[in-house]
């Protein structure tokens, strides 16, 4: 935690240096409320669709939960996760919670892991089409090449069962660690039997990273942006990608100066796309409140 405030507070003070922040504060404050609200709304729309991505995965495996404790789950685990680290704090703690209620460690795991990855390849692929969309004299083959890979990287872990046993010496599975991670990839590797589950739930993947583009184009709107559409669809999945990383907190930091960065092109004044940037963390962590409301109802009812 320490480690990740200093390095959010460095980058945080490196923006602004070059940014005039009470231009930034002012543009938050102004921001028409009518873009804001239609934004929150979209915010909620998101949040169920990844409730019901993270519930076809779970039905597939017959994990017998709920539908109610499982959006329970995923919107507290939410909340939580915004005092750990930022793209890893939230799943860690759905699977502690899955594991503690409906199925064994491996498998509460691997559903998580499995709809990050279909998250991760999503994102990629919004990312693709928004490169092959924005018009251009000249495309670089490096950039699609890199996606590609990312791509290929995240379906090759559902085969992580089969390559580790293979690269691993058969004389070490039974070790401590080797086993456990075995365990949970051989309880990936089990999603491999349900196509079917994987396409609707890559299907859903790809509505709620169109759903994140429109969020960030309307909070631009709201601020007075005139960059198109099809410019935030190109950059847009490669700040949620920053956003996932775990060196942030909250979101605050590296994925803000890089929305700054990638909006310097098409310019867009630096203290209006850290404002864009700062609310888009912020409506992000609003999604989270109803967690927090169920928290406290928890915790009341233990008490």
């Amino acid at each position: 935690m320490l480690l990740r405030l200093a390095i959010t507070a460095i980058i945080l003070a490196i923006l602004a240096m070059g940014i005039d922040m009470g231009a930034a504060a002012r543009a938050i404050a102004t921001i028409d409320l009518r873009y804001l609200a239609v934004v929150l709304g979209l915010v909620a729309v998101d949040r169920a669709v990844m409730i019901l991505r993270w519930i076809l995965l779970l039905r597939a495996r017959d994990i017998r939960i709920t539908t109610s404790e499982a959006t329970r789950l995923f919107l507290v685990s939410s909340f939580v996760g915004s005092f750990l680290p930022a793209g890893v704090g939230a799943d860690a703690a759905r699977a502690y919670g899955l594991s503690r209620d409906s199925a064994s460690g491996s498998d509460a795991v691997a559903s998580v892991a499995v709809d990050r990855l279909i998250g991760i390849q999503s994102l990629v692929l919004t990312a693709f089409i928004g490169v092959l969309l924005w018009p251009t004299n000249q495309r670089d083959w490096r950039l699609p090449a890199l996606m590609g890979c990312a791509v290929f990287g995240c379906t090759a872990l559902f085969w992580a069962d089969t390559w580790l046993r293979w690269l691993v010496p058969s004389h070490r599975h039974d070790g401590f660690f080797t086993r456990r991670i075995l365990r949970l990839t051989d309880a990936v590797g089990r999603y491999r039997g349900h196509r079917g589950a994987l396409v609707h739930v890559m299907a859903w993947s790809l509505v709620v990273q169109v759903l994140r583009v429109t969020q960030a184009y309307l909070l631009g709107l709201g601020l007075g942006m005139t960059v198109p559409f099809g410019y935030f669809l190109l950059f847009m999945p490669f700040a949620l990608l920053l956003l996932l990383l775990p060196i942030s907190v909250s979101g605050f930091g590296l994925p803000q100066g890089g929305i700054v960065w990638m909006l310097g092109p098409m310019g867009v004044p630096a203290d209006q796309s850290f404002a864009l940037s700062t609310l888009i963390v912020l409506t992000g962590l609003a999604g989270n409140i109803p967690g927090l409301w169920l928290w406290l109802r928890q915790r009341r009812e233990i008490l």
